[in-house]
């Protein structure tokens, strides 16, 4: 860092720089950079909304989605006590199943290692 001080310095008194002092390269343009990708995916989502209202189908899909909001309100849904007694049934069913199928599979692996 010293070294790129004393080049700025000599680079600035004399004009340029002196043999074998390093000036280091200007920074990249990153920010340049991600400012036109962001211009480009911009642009790209622009064009992309624009074709889909054109053609309709934004039009349709908020159809959609409202129709989908009546029929959901129109469902009865489960209170919460019934949520959890659901649940736990199915963890209780789930977990008898796994302890019969790791049963079976012992009694399997034993007939075979006496058949073999």
């Amino acid at each position: 860092m010293a070294e790129w001080s004393n080049a700025a310095v000599l680079k600035t008194a004399v004009g340029e720089s002196s043999p074998g002092v390093r000036i280091p390269p200007p920074p990249p343009l990153i920010v340049n950079q991600f400012y036109i990708q962001l211009l480009v995916w911009v642009v790209a989502v622009g064009v992309a909304f624009a074709i889909l209202w054109k053609n309709g189908y934004l039009a349709r899909l908020s159809a959609y989605v409202s129709e989908t909001r009546d029929e959901l309100r129109k469902c009865t849904w489960p209170t919460r006590d019934e949520l959890l007694q659901s649940t736990l049934l199915i963890a209780v069913v789930m977990g008898s199943l796994g302890v019969f199928t790791m049963a079976v599979d012992f009694v399997v692996l034993y007939l075979v290692k006496k058949l073999v």
